[in-house]
C-alpha cells in the first residue's frame, strides 16, 4: 500500500470539515435532552435551532420547514409514500414516478408498492426524458390519487445535472408533487427553495463535509406532509420520532454553513476536475467520459478505460495510493454494473470509475492520480502487445 493518499470519493462521503467537527464535539458536552424545558435542555435545543437555520440558508428555505433525520435513506422513505397528511385530513398519493438513473433509495420507491412506481428513462448523457415524463402525467388518473415525482438534482455517479426548472414546470402543471433529491447537488450548486425549486429536498449531512447519520427533509412549505416514518414523541413537529442526534444535527448545520461560503470557490474545483480529466484524455486516448453532453458537476467525473474492468482498475489505484469509486458506494461495498449506465443505454457489461473531489484536493493529489493511471495504461499496453 502507497505511504501517500490521495481521496477523490467525494460523492461517497466528503472529509469532514474542522467546523463540522468542532461543533460536534461542543454538542457532545451539552448532556441534556433537547426536548427537556430546563436551562440545558434549552441550551440543547438552541443549538437544533441554529443548525436548522444553517442547513435552511444552504438552500434559501424557511428553517422551520427543515425536518431533521438519520440520513438521506430515511428522508427519502419518509418522502415517498403513498398516504399524506394536509392538517387533520388525508391525501391519497396513487402513483411515484422516478428516473432510471436515479439513487436506489428512489428507485427501490420507499413506502409505494412496486406496482404503483413508474421509472422513466434516461438519454445518453443520463438526463431524464421530459417528454415522457409529460407523457406519463398526462396519463395519470388523478381520480385515485395525486402523482408525486421524485427525481435526483445530480447524478452521484456522472455528475449530470438535471433540468429541475423544467421538470418542476412539468410536474406542476400535472398537479404533482416534486421531491428532489438534491444530496450531490447541495454545496456544488446554488438551490433556491424560495424559488420553486422543489416542494421537497432530500439533503445529507456527510456529502457536505459533516457527519455520517445525519440527513433532512426541506420543505417549501408546512401545508402538506407525508404520514410519519417514525413515530414517537412528538419531536420535529411531529414529523420524525425519536430523541434527536444533538451532535451529528449540530456538526451538519456548520457543515451547511461552509458548504454555502464555499459555494463561490466551486471554479477552482472545476478547473482540478477539468484536468484530472485532460490526465485521462492524454494517458488513455481511447477513455470514455460520460455525460459530457451535459452540465455536470463541478467535482465529478466518470469514465471507463476499455479492456480494463473498472474493479481491477479501483485495486490498482487504491494499491498506487488513490481513493476513488467504481460507480455507486451505496451497495455495501458491492461492485457490479452501474445501473446508471444500463440506463443510459450502455448495457450491463460496461464498468467505470468515478472520481469526485472538493475545494481541499490539492495538486499533490492530481499527482498521485497522474502516477496510478500512468501504471494502469502500461500494463493495458502491455497485455496488448502481448495479445
Amino acid at each position: 500500500m502507497a505511504a501517500k493518499r490521495a481521496y477523490l470519493d467525494y460523492n461517497a462521503s466528503a472529509p469532514l470539515l474542522s467546523a463540522a467537527r468542532e461543533a460536534m464535539v461542543a454538542a457532545l458536552d451539552v448532556t441534556a435532552n433537547p426536548s427537556s424545558v430546563h436551562a440545558e435542555g434549552r441550551a440543547a435545543r438552541r443549538l437544533i435551532e441554529t443548525a436548522r437555520r444553517e442547513v435552511a440558508a444552504l438552500v434559501n428555505a424557511r428553517p422551520e420547514h427543515v425536518v431533521f433525520t438519520s440520513g438521506a435513506t430515511e428522508a427519502a422513505s419518509t418522502l415517498l409514500s403513498p398516504d399524506w397528511q394536509m392538517g387533520r385530513g388525508s391525501v391519497r398519493i396513487s402513483r411515484l414516478y422516478v428516473c432510471e438513473a436515479d439513487h436506489p433509495c428512489l428507485l427501490n420507491g420507499g413506502r409505494f408498492p412496486a406496482a404503483q412506481v413508474t421509472r422513466i428513462g434516461v438519454d445518453a448523457n443520463g438526463v431524464a426524458d421530459l417528454d415522457a415524463l409529460a407523457e406519463a402525467l398526462a396519463r395519470h388518473d388523478k381520480a385515485d390519487g395525486l402523482p408525486l415525482v421524485a427525481i435526483h438534482a445530480a447524478n452521484n455517479e456522472t455528475g449530470v445535472i438535471q433540468p429541475i426548472d423544467r421538470i418542476a414546470e412539468i410536474v406542476k402543471a400535472a398537479g404533482g408533487i416534486f421531491v428532489v433529491d438534491a444530496v450531490q447537488a447541495a454545496g456544488r450548486v446554488s438551490i433556491d427553495m424560495s424559488a420553486g425549486y422543489a416542494d421537497y429536498l432530500i439533503l445529507s449531512s456527510h456529502k457536505i463535509g459533516g457527519p455520517k447519520g445525519g440527513g433532512a427533509i426541506v420543505a417549501a412549505a408546512d401545508l402538506m406532509m407525508p404520514k410519519p416514518l417514525i413515530n414517537g414523541g412528538g419531536q420535529e413537529k411531529g414529523h420524525r420520532g425519536g430523541t434527536e442526534n444533538l451532535a451529528a444535527i449540530s456538526s451538519f448545520g456548520a457543515a451547511a454553513r461552509e458548504a454555502l461560503a464555499g459555494l463561490p470557490a466551486i471554479d477552482a474545483v472545476r478547473e482540478r476536475r477539468d484536468a484530472i480529466e485532460a490526465i485521462v484524455k492524454m494517458l488513455v486516448p481511447d477513455a470514455e467520459i460520460f455525460g459530457t453532453g451535459a452540465p455536470r458537476l463541478a467535482n465529478t467525473t466518470f469514465f471507463a478505460i476499455a479492456g480494463v474492468k473498472a474493479e481491477t482498475a479501483q485495486i490498482a489505484f487504491d494499491l498506487a495510493g488513490v481513493a476513488l469509486s467504481a460507480g455507486s458506494a451505496c451497495s455495501s461495498g458491492k461492485v457490479g454494473p452501474s445501473h446508471v449506465l444500463k440506463a443510459m443505454g450502455y448495457g450491463d457489461s460496461l464498468g467505470a470509475l468515478r472520481v469526485s473531489i472538493g475545494a481541499a484536493t490539492s495538486a499533490e493529489d492530481i499527482e498521485l492520480f497522474r502516477a496510478a493511471l500512468t501504471g494502469i495504461a502500461a500494463r493495458r499496453a502491455d497485455k496488448e502487445k502481448a495479445a
